[in-house]
């Protein structure tokens, strides 16, 4: 199973995830019980997300690396440096 398969395979789980939290949300459920499963969509979303930054690092950035052209690499450089700037917020 190819990569963006796997992380596609995660978000549909997350997605079952996110209506179960609603679910439980509709049926009242203890506050703790449906916070647990926030902070566990919240983990797989970051999972989803380490993936697909692991696969444009092994993609986009190893290409304009590769290509050797200093503009395309520094824009990769710069989208980054932004991604993780806001990352922070």
């Amino acid at each position: 199973m190819s990569h963006s398969k796997k992380t596609l395979t995660r978000l549909k789980r997350i997605e079952g995830q996110v209506r179960g939290v609603a679910r439980m949300l509709e049926e009242e459920r203890y506050c703790i019980d449906v916070l647990h499963q926030v902070q566990a969509v919240k983990a797989a979303l970051s999972k989803v997300e380490d993936a697909i930054l692991a696969d444009h690092a092994a993609s986009c950035v190893e290409s304009a690396i590769a290509a050797g052209n200093a503009k395309d690499q520094r824009a990769k450089f710069t989208e980054l440096v932004e991604l993780f700037g806001k990352m922070k917020r």
